[in-house]
């Protein structure tokens, strides 16, 4: 069956989007079978797939609240033959308050997903900057976690409420969910900043940061507003480079699992200390 991953990190501007869009883009060009399921009702991975709201009728929105299936709400081959994506519409906002009292509020993506997951290979979510239900659901579906973690001041700080988060959602609704890969982010070799937040995130969390980091890069900023992932924007890029080689990597690592690794919250830093 495929490799449900939670793409999430609570705070915003650390290029989780990005990563989930080029990475699905850069798995289907490498034939994988990819699945990318916009959870954010900014709806970015959307529109960063080139996907307009005349190209769907159901979405994320339908298929939690049970009006639609995952195969109705499906638009197949995008960009890619191996890119099916599962699109959203500010719409999903809703979703945190018109399922506050269902029973089975926090598992509707995860039975939604029971019906398709053995189709692909990955499955990527891109999960909303914030702690609410939609992430919630999004991590009771995934069997792992990947954190994009921008290569910046304060990096590592924040990341204890996630962790939390994780922690709440193996005790009681999921406890196979893993911190499976960190993917560093907006990576500049010319700044030393830069460099001490790699070594201070590979010294936290060991083999789960991957090998390849992302570089800030023009071009992938510019792709998005031409609705295209950056392996078809400009597969010469840095970005495009960079983005097929973390594709690597996680195959490989799906081929090779390794025992998964629960990171305790109270081990990373706490926002607002020395």
């Amino acid at each position: 069956m495929g490799r449900i991953l939670a793409i999430a990190n609570q705070k915003g501007g650390v290029g989780k989007t990005t990563t989930a869009v080029n990475l699905a883009a850069s798995l289907a060009v490498a034939e994988q079978r990819t699945l990318l399921i916009d959870a954010d009702p900014q709806g970015n991975a959307t529109s960063g797939c080139g996907i307009s709201r005349d190209d769907f009728a159901a979405n994320t929105y339908d298929v939690l609240l049970g009006e639609a299936s995952i195969d109705e709400a499906l638009v197949r081959g995008v960009q890619f033959r191996h890119l099916d994506v599962l699109p959203t519409t500010p719409d999903l906002a809703a979703v945190e308050v018109e399922l506050v009292d269902a029973d089975d509020r926090v598992t509707r993506m995860r039975q939604a997903l029971a019906a398709v997951r053995d189709r692909y290979d990955f499955i990527l979510i891109d999960c909303p900057p914030s702690l609410g239900l939609i992430t919630l659901n999004m991590l009771v579906a995934a069997d792992a976690l990947l954190i994009p973690l921008q290569c910046e001041y304060y990096a590592l700080e924040g990341l204890s409420q996630l962790m939390e988060t994780v922690q709440r959602v193996q005790e009681s609704l999921n406890p196979a969910l893993a911190l499976d890969a960190v993917l560093l982010t907006m990576f500049d070799p010319r700044l030393n900043l830069s460099k001490q937040v790699a070594a201070d995130a590979r010294a936290h969390f060991g083999d789960l940061v991957l090998t390849t980091v992302v570089p800030r890069n023009i071009r992938l900023a510019e792709a998005p507003s031409f609705g295209k992932p950056i392996v078809v924007y400009d597969v010469a890029s840095v970005g495009a480079q960079a983005y097929m080689a973390v594709a690597r990597e996680l195959i490989e690592r799906a081929a090779h699992p390794t025992p998964p690794r629960n990171t305790v919250a109270a081990d990373l830093p706490v926002e607002g200390a020395p």
